[in-house]
């Protein structure tokens, strides 16, 4: 529950800077680009704090693998909140210059070291506890903090923008950033009350504990922190195209309602709160990769038909496309905490999980939107995004190859008995 409720209230910050990004901060702190070059700058400064995203993993890493995993949680939370509330107090361009949009980097920059130590913390948190056969489905519930806080940062904007009308622009889209003071207040007593990781715990009482993990994760485990990297171009980059990049693409190319388009995200988004622990649980029974295989598959054929279904610019289309692409999403994220922790001894798991999946950010989800954004601008068609999706899935299927396999406890002889079936079926 801790990392679950921490998680959420991170990536609702994390994701409220999103939102605002495709919505509001062309206007605010770049007005005097193009619409292209405004948008293109917004999603700029949204993909440094991917790019800070290992900075985070790499610091609060060490830490946690070095003084325990709670400490540094306590830490990443405080940061990621001052950090929101901050951004909501960030007087615009018109104000006072361009020290707004510099400033705003340098908030993004601590946002996004705050979320890279974040991640492995909460999954080990909730999976070094847990029983052998139910790691997957214990290490999805910290995942569930996406889709709890994209629907918080959705609903938070929906709210504010309706109270506010016509000045949401103006100082209305403030309000979800300050709101942040009020959910870390009740992250902070939440895991301020959970005890240390038991496995860590462990590692600390025999006296094991690593003097440099970063480094000996790297040099212990080298192939499974990048292909970790790799693995994630399929799951992530789609992603921030399905939620992210389609608020700016519906209402600028297509000239839909804002409105439909957050509703598309919400109806994906609270799905996720059933298909992710559901993928977890599955790889628990039928193994991490099967599942996460699937997933990958799923959104490889499913890259043309998506853009096919949102062109059309009708709502219901629309939501349908989004749901199914955010449910493949979903298949892969949630095996994936326990696919790539699993993956590394106790001594070192924070450091290398946090390594390679904060590689990850770098390389697909921050510059999806930046990408998406240039080949339409290039070729005027969704198609070229539709063959980007395609060959972040290829790659994703190569890392899968080559992260190294680990023990997978199903949690039955029903369950050995249906694993054993699924793989003769495969």
């Amino acid at each position: 529950m801790a990392s679950t409720v921490g998680t959420t209230i991170e990536w609702y910050d994390f994701f409220i800077y999103g939102t605002a990004a495709a919505l509001v901060f062309p206007s605010v702190f770049f007005p005097e680009a193009s619409n292209f070059l405004g948008v293109l700058a917004s999603f700029g400064t949204m993909f440094v704090g991917f790019i800070a995203r290992p900075i985070g993993g790499i610091l609060f890493g060490h830490y946690g693998d070095r003084v325990g995993r709670k400490s540094t949680l306590v830490i990443t939370l405080l940061m990621m909140g001052a950090a929101t509330v901050l951004i909501g107090l960030l007087p615009g361009y018109r104000s006072i210059g361009v020290a707004a949009p510099i400033l705003l980097i340098v908030l993004r920059m601590l946002q996004g070291i705050a979320v890279g130590g974040e991640w492995a913390g909460s999954v080990l948190m909730s999976m070094e506890g847990a029983k052998p056969s139910r790691r997957g489905l214990m290490a999805s519930w910290p995942q569930m903090g996406v889709p709890l806080g994209v629907l918080l940062s959705l609903a938070a904007v929906k709210s504010s923008a309706g109270a506010t009308g016509n000045e949401f622009l103006t100082w209305g889209w403030r309000l979800p950033f300050l709101a942040s003071a009020l959910l870390i207040a009740i992250g902070l007593y939440v895991r301020l009350k959970v005890e240390e990781s038991p496995e860590f715990q462990e590692v600390k009482n025999q006296e094991k504990v690593a003097r440099m993990p970063v480094w000996e994760a790297l040099r212990t485990h080298p192939r499974l922190v990048f292909a970790t990297a790799l693995v994630r171009m399929g799951q992530q980059a789609p992603y921030y195209l399905f939620t992210t990049f389609l608020l700016s693409y519906g209402t600028e190319h297509l000239g839909m309602a804002r409105d439909d388009l957050l509703n598309a995200t919400i109806a994906a988004s609270s799905l996720g709160l059933i298909t992710v622990p559901l993928s977890g649980y599955l790889s628990d029974l039928f193994g991490r990769r099967k599942v996460y295989l699937v997933g990958l598959v799923g959104m490889g054929l499913f890259a043309l038909p998506y853009y096919s279904m949102v062109n059309t610019g009708q709502a219901g289309l629309v939501i349908g496309a989004t749901v199914l692409g955010v449910f493949l999403h979903d298949l892969q994220y949630g095996p994936q905490a326990a696919l790539i922790s699993e993956g590394f001894g106790a001594r070192v798991r924070y450091s290398g999980a946090s390594l390679g999946y904060q590689l990850g950010s770098v390389i697909a989800g921050g510059p999806a939107p930046l990408i998406a954004a240039y080949l339409l601008q290039r070729t005027g068609s969704s198609t070229a995004i539709s063959f980007y999706i395609i060959g972040c899935v290829l790659l994703s299927l190569i890392a899968l190859a080559l992260i190294p396999r680990t023990r997978e406890v199903p949690s039955s002889a029903d369950g050995r008995q249906i694993a054993d079936t699924a793989e003769a079926v495969l």
